[in-house]
């Protein structure tokens, strides 16, 4: 990371996938998300990029295409990733700063980003490295989390918040854990080059007591029919969009270029045993047991 990067939130070494998912009773949040994938990704492609892949909770969703970059800043979320999935050629895995994106410029028919935006410190910076790496018309899955839900509303007309979920600007109400106005990311993703297709509004019912009393199965059924009211309001804690790439990148990946160097911006890296070598600066990047290092 240069010094004139964000700060980047570091999973290194946590146990994300089994406390917060397997432990943390989210099996409400991961089912009505999977509807909300299943809605917006198309039937299927050549080369989607996850961004934030995490352990892989997501991936398989994504049985659609014929090969996923898993990217993520933890090398230690890529390895579990990597022993949940496999060392197979549909997936590659690189470990890498979303802000200097290690890849040839439109090089991706599809990317999507679930739970990483709420991390990004520059998030109009951020969606506009993804937007270079896609190429024109590929399709974009931004979930967000969205600070305009119903739950900050009444918290702030009771006074028991001191910021407002009608404001644009981004509330950190964590280190590095930020929720987004809608509208603010709309116009980022307008100003980066997609045009919004479509809105879901996910997790309606995001409530301990509900989830402790009513069945997962009535809970999912109920967000899934409110999910449809996402392109009318947007008042649940998380929102998915599509977006399609339309603005032409200033170049397009040539055939057989995919990394490139995030220094020099050089391509065809040479692929040495235990590295990735930058012909133009001769930069090193490590390949670590099948994954790749740029950061």
């Amino acid at each position: 990371m240069t010094n004139s990067s964000p700060p980047i939130c570091d999973y290194e070494g946590s146990d994300y996938q089994a406390s917060f998912w397997e432990r943390g009773e989210r099996g409400y949040e991961d089912r009505v998300e999977q509807v909300a994938l299943r809605r917006l990704l198309p039937s299927g492609g050549k080369l989607l990029l996850e961004l934030g892949a995490g352990a892989g909770r997501n991936t398989p969703r994504y049985q659609g295409f014929e090969r996923v970059v898993l990217l993520d800043y933890s090398l230690t979320q890529l390895q579990q990733a990597q022993a949940r999935l496999g060392r197979i050629s549909h997936y590659t895995y690189v470990a890498a700063d979303v802000y200097r994106l290690p890849f040839a410029s439109g090089l991706f028919d599809a990317a999507t980003m679930i739970r990483v935006l709420h991390h990004m410190a520059d998030a109009r910076r951020a969606l506009q490295q993804v937007r270079r790496v896609l190429q024109p018309q590929a399709v974009f899955i931004l979930e967000f989390a969205n600070k305009l839900n119903l739950k900050a509303i009444l918290r702030y007309a009771l006074r028991k918040q001191s910021w407002s979920p009608f404001s644009r600007e981004p509330v950190e109400f964590a280190k590095l854990n930020f929720d987004f106005h809608p509208a603010a990311v709309r116009s980022w993703l307008g100003e980066s080059g997609f045009k919004l297709e479509r809105q879901l509004t996910v997790s309606h019912f995001r409530i301990g007591w509900m989830k402790r009393t009513l069945p997962l199965g009535v809970l999912v059924a109920a967000d899934s029919l409110a999910q449809r009211t996402g392109d009318w309001w947007q008042l649940s804690p998380s929102v998915f969009t599509r977006s399609r790439a339309v603005n032409q990148p200033s170049s397009l990946a040539a055939a057989g270029e995919f990394f490139a160097c995030i220094e020099c911006g050089g391509k065809n890296l040479d692929e040495q045993p235990e590295a990735m070598v930058c012909p133009d600066c001769e930069r090193r990047y490590p390949i670590q047991d099948g994954i790749y290092d740029f950061r």
